[in-house]
């Protein structure tokens, strides 16, 4: 499998466009906005899957377990062909498939259903422990979580569990805006080094940096992005 996507539809300044057709309450702004250049530069550059290998069993995985205000998420899908444009002024509404938490039986490309907080990393860890099973050892599973996600204890556990086992074939990029509830010592990042993961820090709009971080080799151990991110209005 190349380490290459479709060429994309759009630009990325194109993406702020792409959100404002979404309109409506409970849009969630902060987080997508929060989101968007993570989201750009992983399915621009990095994610193994398009329209046409949604399916595919040597796809990449991606897992979007901050799935409250997924507009960002819409946008980059919509602009690197998983569906058209034209269903993004529905965001939200009845009948729309595009609802405020992504359903994966409803958003194409999307692998879970997610929003209810801390239950992306261990859906992570399993699609790997599963691919693993089943001799797949190429695809990778990527999984982008929010900084408050990890004050509920099933990433935790998901975490602490991972890093041991040896998980090369997970990736957890960290959105890490100052939301979380509870301070760490030596913050996110200490974290998973402590729990024996290949870690990163970077300025999460910074695009030649996250791309940096997410193609850095780590041999034997997962790898963690922790892209720190001041949200815009």
């Amino acid at each position: 499998m190349t380490n290459t996507t479709a060429a994309p539809a759009r630009d990325h300044r194109d993406m702020y466009r792409l959100m404002s057709l979404m309109t409506g309450a409970e849009k969630h702004g902060p987080a997508a906005t929060s989101t968007l250049d993570v989201l750009w530069v992983l399915y621009d550059r990095v994610l193994r899957v398009t329209p046409d290998t949604v399916d595919a069993p040597d796809r990449d995985r991606f897992l979007l377990s901050k799935g409250h205000g997924p507009m960002a998420y819409y946008a980059v899908l919509a602009a690197h062909g998983f569906f058209g444009e034209e269903l993004l002024p529905g965001f939200g509404s009845y009948g729309s498939p595009l609802g405020h938490h992504p359903d994966r039986m409803l958003v194409p490309g999307a692998e879970i259903g997610s929003g209810s907080l801390g239950h992306g990393l261990p859906l992570a860890v399993g699609s790997v422990l599963g691919l693993r099973a089943q001799g797949l050892t190429d695809p990778r599973v990527w999984v982008l979580i929010g900084d408050a996600e990890l004050d509920e204890g099933s990433n935790h556990e998901a975490l602490a569990y991972a890093g041991p086992a040896g998980l090369e074939q997970l990736h957890t990029v960290v959105i890490d805006n100052a939301s979380a509830s509870y301070a760490r010592p030596g913050g996110v990042s200490a974290r998973f080094e402590a729990a024996g993961w290949s870690v990163a820090s970077v300025d999460g709009r910074d695009h030649e940096a996250l791309y940096a971080a997410f193609t850095a080799p780590h041999p034997g151990r997962p790898r963690a992005v922790v892209a720190h991110v001041e949200p815009k209005p």
